[in-house]
């Protein structure tokens, strides 16, 4: 499985825990996060890491900010991506069973590191379930 990870300025220690801990189970990880605590503009780190999930060029994505809103407003705007932002496992299981959800928005500020990589060992492993699901997630794209 090809995983992408982005993050802004708030999410590099995270990202960087996460990054050792998939790299640890022998996934391959396209990091387009900072790896500096200096401020950055999360979109510029956001954008590439939804291109490849809506590309399909990666598998699933995962990006972090402080809140995770700012992140996942970004990774939306992409045509075929459906990014949760979530602070529990139980949210991330049912974004992934329910929404088939693409991309996992940690909020580095509002959660632990080793809740976060439990939240992304979640995401991994956790089906989509389709059913009566797949006609809700196929009316979520908009065209004009």
């Amino acid at each position: 499985m090809t995983i992408s990870i982005g993050n802004d300025h708030a999410g590099t220690e995270y990202k960087q825990a996460i990054l050792e801990h998939l790299e640890a189970k022998g996934y391959t990880v396209n990091n387009y996060g900072t790896n500096s605590t200096d401020s950055v503009d999360y979109p510029d780190f956001v954008h590439p890491v939804a291109k490849d999930v809506a590309s399909k060029k990666v598998d699933l994505g995962i990006i972090i900010c402080g809140s995770g809103n700012g992140a996942n407003m970004t990774a939306n705007k992409h045509q075929g991506v459906r990014s949760a932002l979530c602070w529990t496992k139980e949210i991330v299981t049912l974004a992934r069973q329910h929404n088939n959800a693409n991309i996992l928005s940690i909020p580095a500020r509002f959660t632990a590191k080793q809740q976060a990589i439990e939240m992304v060992d979640t995401f991994l492993n956790t089906e989509f379930e389709g059913g009566r699901h797949q006609n809700r997630v196929d009316k979520i794209p908009v065209s004009y």
